[in-house]
């Protein structure tokens, strides 16, 4: 017999990009304030923005954040379901932090229910020894056409008992229509689920939307959780998916800061928040450059993201002109990096035999690095830190998720050595380089020093780190102010479980 489950509360929301992730972080971070030990879940996630636990798995970027928020580490349970999108019609699939091979978008429709007594196990052992599990949905409560064997949102939650609150997005217009249209489409039980709602991302008095809240109210017999303003801090931490990347981005500058930083938008974009921390620098700008537009002449640096599929953005930068743009820019005394797959475009040539990052085969690198990678179906994943030998030997931390090893000439000179290892590449000049170091613009030395060798003057000693508890206290003290958080407690509290046999 199933134990009693530990007290939690659903966020679900009426689209992608609603707010949930930061909604539930600055919720953690809330109630843990107020004594609670509280912890955050998500049955299943799809993104390629990925962290790396103490137990040697990964899960989505924004639980190890929201166990941040709640000052705890991080852990697979967590994220027991993670997609990670390789083509537009296939995932790999990790299952409880272990990457479990691949799944075709209409195969996983029709399979995702097998992972529930997997997903359950997980939300158990999360919730022992907590006052507070924070759930987090995923996409629209509204897909109706998904319901059957959904894990996600109303699935869940009617296999786990839970109540829901629903978060609806003002900012992008329509939310009394998205939340009551929710109320509308979903089955009775589904709707009834739904105990509470809020609007989110309010510009101006909250005050004003009240004849709003009472509205749907009335529609929908769902309790008003409370109106919350657009919070600038939310900026300040890493987004869970590529949504903010179709959005103009740069950094908080002038209007010609001293050093610029273009970013290729590659199709399966993995981890760009490892750009978050030049982001947040006031003297360097960042564009992330779309598809159809060229990389700018005169930026300064080009950095390469992750990518969840190296050899098809190969393909896609040469499709798009970039690798033109990249060659150029190095043969006019540019600066290059490539972060763990795109330290992979940079060298002479990429191998897979196997099919372990796609269809298999070989496809030529960019060759600006003297090196080549060759893919193996293990996956290395793992924390690390250590050192930067050529920039003073600047501190190093973060994690490693990649499939395959670089070697070659250039890779005599890492860029890192991390627990004593050699890691990455440099050219003989130290124009190109790069790591499979996720984090490592975070390490605020590293940066520093980084940023110092592009144009003197133009670091700012800014403590990333620092900043983003810093916002998780801002987001906490916005929620405390504008939401009903009793309320949302006291729904937590309401009985609901009913165990499956």
């Amino acid at each position: 017999m199933r134990a009693a489950r530990p007290r939690a509360l659903m966020v679900q929301g009426t689209g992608s990009d609603v707010g949930k992730s930061v909604l539930v972080a600055g919720l953690a971070r809330a109630y843990a304030r107020r004594g609670l030990k509280v912890a955050p879940f998500k049955p299943q996630n799809m993104s390629n923005n990925a962290a790396v636990t103490a137990e040697g798995g990964e899960i989505g970027r924004a639980q190890a954040l929201q166990a941040r928020a709640a000052g705890i580490a991080p852990s697979v349970h967590m994220n027991p379901v993670l997609l990670k999108p390789e083509s537009d019609r296939g995932s790999q699939v990790v299952i409880q932090g272990r990457a479990e091979g691949r799944i075709e978008a209409g195969a996983w429709r029709s399979r995702r229910a097998r992972f529930l007594p997997a997903i359950l196990d997980s939300f158990a052992t999360v919730g022992a020894g907590r006052d507070l599990v924070l759930v987090e949905g995923a996409g629209s409560a509204a897909e109706v056409n998904l319901r059957a064997g959904d894990v996600a949102n109303m699935g869940f939650a009617e296999a786990a008992g839970l109540p829901v609150v629903l978060a609806g997005d003002i900012d992008r217009g329509g939310v009394i229509a998205a939340l009551v249209g929710t109320a509308a489409v979903l089955s009775p039980p589904d709707a009834a689920r739904i105990r509470g709602f809020l609007v989110n991302k309010f510009r101006g008095d909250p005050a004003l939307f009240a004849d709003g809240m009472d509205f749907v109210a009335g529609r929908t017999g769902w309790h008003p959780v409370g109106v919350l303003p657009w919070l600038p801090a939310t900026a300040r931490l890493p987004a869970e998916d590529a949504v903010r990347l179709e959005r103009p981005v740069a950094g908080r500058g002038g209007d010609r800061p001293p050093v610029s930083i273009a970013v290729p938008m590659l199709s399966r974009i993995a981890n760009f928040d490892d750009l978050d921390p030049l982001l947040a620098e006031p003297a360097v700008s960042v564009a992330f450059v779309p598809p159809g537009r060229p990389l700018p002449r005169d930026a300064d640096a080009i950095v390469l993201p992750g990518t969840k599929s190296t050899r098809g953005d190969l393909a896609m930068l040469r499709e798009q002109g970039w690798d033109i743009d990249i060659i150029a820019h190095r043969r006019a005394g540019g600066r290059v990096l490539g972060l763990c797959g795109g330290l992979q475009l940079l060298g002479r040539r990429v191998d897979d035999p196997q099919g372990s990052d796609g269809a298999p085969g070989s496809s030529p690198g960019l060759g600006l690095l003297d090196v080549a990678t060759a893919m193996a179906a293990q996956k290395v994943v793992r924390e690390a830190q250590g050192i930067a030998p050529d920039y003073g030997g600047a501190a190093v931390r973060g994690y490693e998720i990649h499939m395959g090893a670089t070697e070659g000439p250039d890779a005599a000179r890492p860029l890192v050595l991390l627990d004593g290892r050699p890691d990455g590449a440099r050219s003989a000049d130290g124009r190109v380089e790069g790591s499979y170091l996720h984090g490592l613009f975070g390490s605020d030395g590293f940066r520093a020093a980084w940023l110092e060798s592009l144009r003197a003057g133009t670091a700012s000693g800014l403590p990333f780190e620092a900043g983003v508890d810093a916002a998780l206290d801002e987001i906490a003290e916005a929620l405390e102010a504008h939401l009903d958080l009793d309320g949302l407690l006291a729904l937590a509290e309401e009985p609901g479980w009913s165990p499956r046999p």
